[in-house]
């Protein structure tokens, strides 16, 4: 009983209870989230509406906060959790359906007082790679990250999880056309610098004095030509000739780290 005293209150929103345990797909128009860090996170963000949670009591006991007294909760053993979820996925306890987030326009993360960078993706399609990026982007004080609605991933309980609660705290901005919306961070002061192998200068040599967005293209093809066009600078990453190229979600951790310790 003392643990339970001890928890703080979750914040997130709760909606309303809406039949029995599911099917494996999340309901319409709703995403389901798995793992205590993606669970945890998106329970605690105010910004998200939850429709329910499944969860073992192992996982609820795991979770940094108490659920309100009216969550919709419905108790479940592991295996009936993993029928909830993709095929393996660890989801430890914890599945939550909820809303997707809002949408975040560009100009809502521009022109803030503390720029942190920003990071563009050029047709970066894993979910696995996003939500890493992600991440990354929590840990180095990422503004935003700026993906083409078209060739990107959805929402999704893959992003969350590989995101470790980072999905609910970096603005995840989806433009029409990603080579306009690069024309707008421009205008905004930003320095675009393209990573790519081909570059003759290193990422230390390109960086700026002042807000930096690294546009980074998928895995194999790298950046389309017009992307790269609207940079500011292409640069590489000095790494060893003994490998081709490192994972775009790799290259972004670095560069991010770059960025935070010039």
């Amino acid at each position: 009983m003392a643990k339970v005293e001890r928890k703080r209150a979750l914040r997130g929103r709760a909606g309303r209870m809406k039949g029995g345990r599911g099917s494996g797909r999340a309901s319409s128009g709703q995403v389901r989230l798995w793992g205590r860090h993606a669970v945890e996170a998106a329970l605690k963000n105010p910004d998200r509406v939850h429709r329910k949670l499944w969860a073992t009591r192992e996982g609820i006991d795991s979770l940094d906060g108490e659920l309100p007294q009216d969550f919709p909760l419905e108790y479940a053993d592991v295996a009936d959790l993993a029928r909830l979820v993709a095929k393996d996925a660890p989801h430890q306890g914890l599945v939550l359906e909820c809303a997707p987030l809002e949408d975040i326009h560009l100009d809502e993360v521009l022109g803030g007082a503390d720029a942190g960078p920003i990071v563009i993706l050029d047709q970066v399609t894993d979910p696995h790679n996003v939500g890493a990026i992600l991440r990354s982007a929590a840990a180095f004080g990422a503004t935003a990250i700026v993906t083409q609605d078209r060739h990107a991933p959805p929402e999704s309980g893959v992003v969350a999880k590989s995101a470790s609660g980072a999905l609910e705290t970096v603005p995840w901005v989806r433009v029409v056309n990603l080579a306009r919306a690069m024309d707008q961070i421009a205008e905004a002061g930003y320095w675009r610098i393209g990573l790519t192998g081909a570059a003759d200068a290193t990422l230390a040599e390109a960086l700026p004095a002042g807000p930096a967005a690294l546009v980074l293209g998928a895995e194999g093809n790298g950046m389309r030509h017009n992307i790269a066009g609207h940079c500011d600078a292409l640069a590489k990453l000095p790494i060893s000739d003994a490998i081709e190229s490192l994972n775009v979600s790799n290259a972004a951790a670095i560069a991010l780290y770059a960025v935070a310790t010039r």
